[in-house]
């Protein structure tokens, strides 16, 4: 007699496979042996931290999953200071700021890549491959015949530094830890250990290496984990995702699903034969069915890895009845969708709250067509039947069969429940503009109003490093941006020239903001008295009352205050692609006294995503310390032929008329320059403290005569500047 039992061991191992496997090994399987086995399969975790323990076991990963990795080389942290400050009386600031290289081993075999990264729970590297802090990562996939990280090798020396062959491992180098507290992150991976989905089959011919898989290429999971256990616990493990079933032929393990597809065509057994060694089997039928009690479990749950939910733990539970019971639970380290463990449940809830329908059926002849696994139809008897075993006697085979229930009606539609995901947005180029704004009547006016609007196309910029490169090509730190964009953009079109003394409602200008996401207001003239809606454009200072937007990041501004804060020259020549920027409290303040020359200096900004420094020069150098042009310039002759020349000065900082007197002068000293004649060759020159001058009638018919069209130019001077000039031509 032969016998293969497979029924024994299946309670414990999930089903026939523990069996199978033992018979080919060699190992008596008994009722002691097996109820005193502990099984230590796969199971679901949280998601764990990293590790640095010698000796860790490294998973096995299949399909896209995402774990932890067990750190086996790193760098102490390496310190890095920058000086900024220091310059006449300033104190000088120095800033630390530390990296790290550090390499992390992922799978214990090869790996098609990586996606997206969390630190700390926080996303470190995006969907798109960029690092969200500065660092470089290389990506090692664990094949045979790779070769040693550079670093590693230059660390280690290139005889002392392993390949890791065979071992998938990512290196990052001077990866920054300013975000993660100054210490090494717990890092978790997106692991692709292959592309697409994997079959159970890749599964298990990793595992066990030349068993026949048969059709299991047909189930197939989106992510599967192997971190413990041996062979037959994995294979338990995934027997609780389908039931699997097993038969040794020719000496080889062959493995199959014991599942129906509608495709699938039946085997139906011939008719029993009477017989058997022992009175039991030997009935006239040959044939004996049995309906087990209900279980004690009234619903199953399943455990997993939700996709959608960032592969964080999700479960779903069974249709089922309430009522006394207990919950099935199934621990299943796999990656899949919510309706695909909603499924799994209902499944598992077929098998383990149903009663339990079996039957000992007697053959006469051996066909191997009816061996273990094998899904078949009895002519006495209705449904579909799974063979679970078989014993060969001296005059026949009796089958041990079980029912296989009918397929359940479609999921109903399942959530996986909410899930803030880490904001996964692209590190954009830098843009900066950098210009000189007037002064604002606070403080004493000394000082130039440096500013800087730097922005991205999107919110996954993290801010740039500033710099200012002098005339001569050397380089001083101006501290960072922060990570606070500035609205600004440039102009899609020339906004034509206006009168400063009026509002400007035929005029309008279209505007490209740097990103879609930016927005502009409209404001009410009482606003606008306040100084709402301030931007400069070009080198003129705007303001504009109404915005309206014309799509993607286009607005166009309309209802125009021009010429403000001083740069009423500016309001004509405007081209389209100049620069534009609101002015908030978005822009930053540069220390003036790092930036030796605001003419010649340009400011450079250096960020994560900036293949090449962003570049600006300094618009409108100066303007804080120039006093106004002054304005109502008039020239009229007495009657003996004198000629008086009179104006009205205007003061910096002095921008509303609170008590109806006149504005400080706020320079150090009431100055004022006058020429008659070509600017660069004037004929004649006075320097006067009043806003006023007489030309005796002698000097001012010989200033007519050296022609026609020659000027009056005016010019307030400043405790550090001119005013631009105010031209007053020659009376009749």
């Amino acid at each position: 007699m032969a016998t293969l039992v497979l029924s024994a061991a299946g309670t414990i191992f999930g089903g026939p496979i523990g069996g199978a496997i033992g018979a080919l090994i060699g190992r008596q399987i008994d009722a002691s042996i097996v109820g005193g086995r502990k099984i230590e399969g796969p199971r679901l975790k949280e998601l764990a931290v990293q590790t640095s323990s010698y000796g860790s076991a490294l998973p096995m990963h299949f399909g896209t999953v995402r774990a932890s990795g067990t750190v086996i080389w790193a760098t102490e942290l390496i310190e890095h200071k920058e000086k900024s400050g220091g310059g006449k009386g300033r104190p000088s600031v120095t800033n630390y700021s530390y990296t790290v290289s550090f390499a992390v081993a992922v799978a214990s075999r090869p790996i098609a890549g990586i996606g997206r990264i969390w630190a700390d729970g926080n996303l470190l590297r995006g969907d798109a491959g960029d690092l969200k802090v500065g660092g470089t990562l290389r990506i090692h996939s664990g094949h045979g015949d790779q070769a040693a990280d550079p670093l590693l090798a230059q660390a280690e020396g290139a005889d002392k530094s392993p390949a890791y062959r065979n071992v998938a491992y990512v290196v990052f180098e001077d990866l920054e830890l300013a975000d993660y507290g100054n210490r090494l992150p717990s890092l978790t991976l997106e692991i692709i250990a292959d592309d697409g989905s994997i079959s159970l089959a890749a599964v298990v011919s990793s595992l066990l290496p030349g068993a026949a898989t048969g059709n299991l290429t047909q189930s197939t999971l989106s992510g599967f984990s192997v971190d413990q256990g041996a062979a037959a616990d994995v294979l338990a493990t995934l027997s609780d995702i389908t039931p699997l079933t097993c038969s040794v032929v020719d000496e080889q393990l062959s493995f199959g699903l014991a599942e129906i597809f509608v495709d699938e065509a039946l085997l139906e057994l011939p008719v029993p034969t009477a017989g058997g060694e022992t009175a039991e089997d030997a009935r006239a039928d040959g044939w004996s069915r049995r309906r087990d009690a209900l279980p004690g479990a009234r619903q199953c749950a399943v455990r997993y890895y939700d996709i959608a939910r960032d592969y964080q733990p999700g479960l779903q539970r069974s249709l089922g009845r309430s009522g006394p019971g207990d919950v099935t639970m199934i621990e299943l380290p796999a990656a899949m969708a919510a309706g695909e463990a909603r499924e799994l449940a209902n499944k598992a809830a077929q098998r383990f709250t149903l009663a339990r329908d079996t039957m000992r059926y007697r053959i006469a002849e051996i066909d191997q067509r009816f061996g273990p696994g094998a899904i078949v139809r009895t002519p006495i008897t209705e449904g579909v039947w799974r063979i679970d075993q078989w014993e060969w006697q001296s005059d026949g085979v009796m089958l041990d069969l079980s029912a296989v229930q009918a397929s359940l009606p479609a999921t109903p539609v399942t959530d996986a429940g909410r899930s803030n995901h880490a904001a996964d947005l692209l590190t954009t180029p830098t843009r900066i503009t950098a210009f000189e704004l007037p002064w604002d009547g606070q403080g004493d006016g000394a000082s130039p109003m440096l500013r800087v609007a730097a922005t991205a196309q999107t919110a996954g910029w993290t801010g740039a490093a500033l710099y200012t490169e002098r005339a001569d090509a050397s380089t001083i730190s101006l501290g960072s941006t922060g990570r606070r964009r500035a609205i600004a953009g440039v102009a899609i079109s020339a906004l034509p020239g206006a009168s400063p003394l009026l509002v400007d409602t035929v005029g309008e200008v279209e505007i490209e903001l740097a990103s879609s996401d930016f927005s502009l207001d409209n404001a009410t003239w009482a606003q606008l008295v306040q100084g709402a809606n301030m931007a400069v454009l070009g080198d003129e200072l705007i303001q504009f009352a109404r915005a309206d937007f014309i799509g993607g990041s286009a607005w166009r501004l309309s209802g125009l205050l021009r010429g403000r804060g001083g740069t009423e020259h500016a309001t004509a020549g405007h081209i389209a692609g100049e620069g534009f920027a609101l002015i908030d409290d978005s822009l930053i303040a540069l220390d003036v006294t790092l930036v030796s020359d605001v003419k010649t200096s340009t400011i450079v900004a250096i960020g994560l995503g900036d293949a090449t420094p962003a570049t600006s020069p300094i618009g409108n150098p100066g303007l804080t310390l120039r006093p106004l042009a002054p304005v109502h310039g008039r020239a009229s002759r007495g009657s003996d032929g004198a000629l008086t020349l009179e104006w009205v000065r205007r003061s910096r900082g002095s921008w509303t008329w609170l008590d109806e007197v006149d504005v400080p002068l706020n320079e150090s000293a009431e100055l004022w320059e006058v020429t008659f004649g070509a600017t660069d060759t004037p004929a004649r020159y006075w320097q006067l403290t009043e806003p006023r001058l007489t030309i005796p009638a002698v000097t001012a018919a010989e200033l007519a005569a050296l022609g026609s069209g020659l000027t009056f130019t005016v010019r307030q001077v400043g405790r550090q500047s001119r005013s631009l000039p105010l031209r007053i031509a020659m009376p009749a």
